[in-house]
């Protein structure tokens, strides 16, 4: 019977054939130990001499790292093997025999690891960090699907930014100017007011020349927006999918978080609701804590959304920051003109910022005067004040980064490593 490792308990005590690769091995003069995957698992293959012919034994003494193979075996359970299950080979065929694998069990340099990206992937905390990543992403259309947003696609070709900038990848779109896109956020917003809650989930570019673990240039995003979502209504969604997702993992990926070490009682208090603290208590905050370079009106760098967010064994959102350091579109405050109806969700452990969010301006004059401060009166906006002008509502959406969401869940320290290939500052390659 043909298989995968993730399938073996169905075949106890049944006779199985997997294609694999050998990741690993260890042998004695009568017994070798096979460490075998084929990207759905690992599982130890046990090759005795006394019980197969001695060319299945030889064989299983000469094979080398990353070489492929069908190895035939018989299931049995083991509760030693953290999988729980190993195979008792009666047989191995030799697909191809890979030779001087880069990457050994000895520990390497990080630069020459993700030279070798390509081939870093298949290494067994590598491999839980994709799958991590992997049930985020189900998790997210479960989520979103389960209550009633309809995914929706916007461009990634673009001919204005969204939220002003000029840290944009340009290129020439035939006889005129456009950018690669750093958020479809305003095109979420039109498809809020077709389908009333709706959300995306693809790739965004940034050309920051930031060389921070948080930081890449490539990432995905998954942006919901919702029609008729006040900004309570919008944190409340916020809290509750994020919650989702932790929980999702810690249902899902037991084996992976424990191949990553990661302390599983942190992500259990992952739960909504989530603790609140406005901007302006924020800034007392660091000032007690002696942080006398930030002051009002200052956005906050990783080592003060890390002070606060140390202060919570949940994401916190800090609330309500400074009209002037953030984008034109954000709703005013109902009594404050200084402040936005806005929230950044830190996660804790130092990874930052996860999620921005906020509620949109919905009057037609506010958003036009808002445009022409920031110096944003080309026609490419055009489409979106129209959307004030025929039957607008209050509605709000966020972004969340997978990227920081997957390093935070899983536990790894930098971002690079949940992104199958990461495009760093100084890295195009592979």
């Amino acid at each position: 019977m043909k298989t995968t490792i993730s399938e073996v308990s169905h075949f106890i005590e049944k006779e199985v054939k997997i294609g694999a690769w050998l990741a690993n091995k260890r042998s004695s003069g009568k017994i070798a130990f096979l460490q075998l995957r084929d990207g759905t698992g690992f599982i130890q293959g046990v090759v005795v001499k006394a019980e197969v012919d001695e060319e299945v034994f030889q064989k299983a003494k000469s094979i080398t790292q990353e070489t492929s193979l069908y190895v035939t075996g018989v299931v049995k359970e083991d509760e030693r093997s953290p999988f729980g299950y190993e195979l008792s080979v009666t047989n191995i065929e030799v697909i191809h025999e890979a030779t001087d694998f880069p990457i050994t069990p000895k520990e390497h340099g990080t630069e020459f690891l993700m030279d070798n990206r390509h081939l870093w992937l298949r290494s067994k905390k590598q491999h839980a960090v994709m799958k991590i990543r992997n049930e985020i992403i189900r998790a997210t259309y479960e989520f979103f699907n389960n209550n009633g947003f309809a995914k929706v696609d916007p461009p990634i070709l673009t001919g204005s930014a969204p939220e002003g900038t000029t840290e944009l990848f340009q290129t020439k779109y035939f006889d005129e100017d456009a950018y690669l896109s750093q958020s479809g956020q305003l095109y979420m917003e039109a498809a809020a007011m077709a389908l009333g809650k709706v959300f995306s989930f693809g790739p965004t570019f940034r050309a920051e020349k930031s060389k921070t673990r948080r930081h890449l240039i490539e990432f995905w995003m998954i942006e919901p927006e919702m029609a008729f979502y006040e900004f309570e209504d919008n944190l409340i969604v916020q809290e509750n999918y994020v919650s989702y997702l932790a929980q999702s993992v810690l249902k899902n990926c037991q084996l992976e978080l424990n191949i990553l070490g990661r302390d599983l009682s942190k992500l259990e208090k992952i739960q909504a609701p989530f603790p609140r603290i406005s901007y302006d208590d924020a800034i007392k905050f660091l000032h007690e804590k002696g942080f006398n370079d930030i002051e009002w009106g200052d956005d906050f760098g990783s080592p003060h959304e890390t002070a606060i967010a140390e202060s919570f064994d949940k994401p916190v959102f800090i609330t309500h920051y400074p009209t002037k350091i953030k984008p034109f579109y954000m709703q005013p405050h109902p009594e404050r003109d200084d402040v936005v109806l806005c929230a950044d969700l830190i996660a804790p452990e130092g990874y930052g910022e996860i999620i921005g969010g906020s509620e949109r301006i919905h009057d037609y004059d506010l958003l036009k005067q808002r445009l022409e401060e920031h110096g944003l009166t080309s026609d490419a906006y055009k489409w979106y004040l129209e959307l004030r002008q025929y039957g607008s509502v209050p509605h709000s959406g966020f972004g969340l980064g997978l990227e920081r969401t997957v390093a935070w869940l899983s536990g790894v320290e930098h971002v690079r490593e949940s992104i199958p290939f990461p495009r760093l500052l100084n890295r195009l390659y592979p």
